[in-house]
């Protein structure tokens, strides 16, 4: 193989490896725990949060209603992380990509 037809299929797999990373960056993750869904894009940006309480919360509800909130926002990064594991592991373990 010549340098140049090396070349066009380094663009190539380049082009198609930015193509996925953008989809995943648009994709929509929802994280969920007992008190908590929270959504986030496939870039880590937090979209939407939605608390699952009923009336007002007391003071010793509220440690809880964080660790809740801090369980969806790492469930949301896990299935992000899994994706990307799934769609870009095509592409080889290339360091430093993304």
């Amino acid at each position: 193989m010549n340098m140049q037809a090396m070349l066009k299929q380094a663009q190539a797999l380049q082009k198609d490896m930015m193509n996925v990373k953008k989809e995943i960056d648009n994709t929509e993750f929802i994280g969920e725990s007992s008190m908590a869904k929270v959504t986030l894009k496939g870039n880590h940006e937090a979209v939407k949060v939605e608390l699952n309480i009923d009336g007002s919360i007391e003071d010793e509800d509220k440690e809880m209603l964080e660790d809740s909130i801090i369980l969806a926002i790492n469930d949301a990064n896990k299935k992000i992380e899994k994706m990307t594991e799934s769609k870009m592991g095509k592409f080889g373990n290339i360091p430093g990509l993304f």
